[in-house]
Parts: C-alpha cells; sequence; structure tokens
C-alpha cells in the first residue's frame, strides 16, 4: 500500500516511560493487541481481578465502531473519517475497515500522547486511491483539530467524527458537550456523529473499578450516565436504535445474543 500521511512531527522523539502503566497501552491489551509492556499487563490484570467485564465492555467498543464505520460507508456514502483521540492501532482501525469497503475514504486521526505519536506511522498506511494522515492535537483544542484536519480532508463534504472512549477523560460534562458541538458546527449538513463511552448507573462493580483507577493517579476516565451520552447527539438525528448498549447497536445476525452492559453509544446524522 502507498502511504499518503502528515509528517508526525517533531514530537514523535519524546521518550516513552515504561516502568508505569499507561491507559492506552492497558486498553491494548484488553484489545488483544501487542503494544504494552509488562506493568501495563500487570495493571490490566489488577483491574481485570476487580471487573473481569472491563474486556468484554473494551472487545465491544471496537466492534460498535467497526458496525458504525461499516454502516456510514456501505449505506450513508460517507468517504471522510475525523477519529479523534484514537489510541494504538489494533485491529480493525478506522482506515482499514472504511477503505476496505471504499479505497477512495480518507481518514484523520487525532491524539496527543507521545506513544501514540510513536506509533503513527502504524496507522497513516492508505490505500492508493484514498488518505491517512495523523495530528498531534488534544481533544480540549477544537479548533487546532479542525484547522490540522482541514488540511487533508474536504470539510464541504460530509465526514463522520468519531469520539470513542475520549469524551470521559473531559472532566466537565459541559465542556465536553461544547467540543462537540464546536467539532460538528464545521461539518456540513449529511455528516455524522458517533460517541460511545463507559456509562453510569448500569454496573456498580465496573463504578468501583473505575472509581479505584482514577484515584490511583492514572489519567481519570469519567464515566457518564446515559442521559449525559445522549446530551452529545442534540440537534442530531439520531439513528435507530438510539443510544444503547454498545452491543445491541445493530448486532450482527452471526453474533451472540448482545448482552446490556456499561458501555453506551449511538450515531447521529447533522440535518
Amino acid at each position: 500500500m502507498t502511504d499518503h500521511v502528515t509528517t508526525p512531527g517533531a514530537a514523535a522523539p519524546q521518550k516513552i516511560d515504561t516502568s508505569v502503566p499507561h491507559s492506552a497501552r492497558i486498553w491494548n491489551y484488553w484489545l488483544g493487541g501487542k503494544d504494552h509492556y509488562p506493568v501495563d499487563e500487570q495493571a490490566g490484570d489488577a483491574y481485570t481481578a476487580v471487573f473481569p467485564g472491563i474486556v468484554t465492555i473494551a472487545r465491544s467498543s471496537r466492534a460498535f465502531l467497526r458496525r458504525n464505520i461499516t454502516y456510514l460507508v456501505s449505506e450513508a456514502g460517507v468517504r471522510q473519517f475525523l477519529d479523534v483521540g484514537t489510541g494504538l492501532p489494533t485491529a480493525d482501525n478506522t482506515h482499514e475497515v472504511a477503505q476496505r469497503l471504499a479505497p477512495e475514504t480518507r481518514i484523520v486521526y487525532v491524539d496527543n500522547d507521545p506513544l501514540v505519536l510513536a506509533h503513527a506511522r502504524a496507522l497513516l498506511y492508505s490505500t492508493a486511491e484514498g488518505a491517512t494522515s495523523y495530528v498531534d492535537a488534544n481533544v480540549l483544542d477544537p479548533e487546532r483539530i479542525l484547522a490540522r484536519a482541514a488540511e487533508t480532508l474536504d470539510f464541504s463534504r460530509p465526514t463522520a467524527l468519531i469520539l470513542s472512549n475520549i469524551l470521559g477523560h473531559v472532566a466537565d460534562h459541559a465542556q465536553a458537550r461544547s467540543i462537540v458541538t464546536t467539532l460538528m458546527a464545521a461539518l456540513p449538513s449529511g455528516s455524522y456523529l458517533s460517541v460511545n463511552d463507559g456509562s453510569r448507573g448500569i454496573d456498580p462493580v465496573f463504578e468501583e473499578a473505575q472509581d479505584a483507577y482514577n484515584e490511583s493517579g492514572a489519567v481519570p476516565y469519567n464515566l457518564r450516565s446515559v442521559d449525559e451520552i445522549t446530551a452529545y447527539f442534540d440537534g442530531l438525528e439520531l439513528l435507530e436504535p438510539g443510544v444503547v448498549p454498545v452491543p445491541l447497536w445493530r448486532p450482527e445476525a452471526t453474533s451472540p445474543a448482545p448482552a446490556v452492559i456499561a458501555e453506551h453509544g449511538g450515531l447521529a446524522r447533522k440535518p
């Protein structure tokens, strides 16, 4: 394949501390990836000892995203994706799913983590017909995200904004909603918003495990109520079945019976 890239930039050589666990590497471990270290495995195992269901949440989240992208490309005709807070590459990254279906699709990944930046080239491979690029930016700076993404994407054309397990890292819910509003305001009619995040009020064991993790000194991740997650889609047209536990969002016919888990998501169209 040919790699059409936006150069990661000077931040790439930053030293990666492998002596302490890292949330992106732990998530990668739960997803069955290879980009993690023993310290991350230990932290991941400690979490699963309290709440084994976190592995199901991680993998169900990735499967939800895959089904979203498949719908967007195959049925909605979307050919541009802005994936904010992408994390470390594993199987079925956004560009892989989208370009398998439509090789001309263009994708911009956004993250500001030095570890993810160091792995950027693993994300940057594209089909010759399409493009895949990486923007080093913080979700708290949507204006920078939009300015840099516009170097690869044409914001006069429908674009799908993906915010998968990233808004929980924004401590203030009102600020998280404002970020979504700013990003979606730059996209034209016919664009889409895909959001999924850990949900509060569903599984008290999960909440206990996550609260303990947040108090450990790690970068906190804030669970939201289902109503708070639903509020991200205000002003948009939610597709059926709405905001639901991610295994219940249009499950594949061959999948096992979907279960309710504490991870909710939805997909909506901008009118």
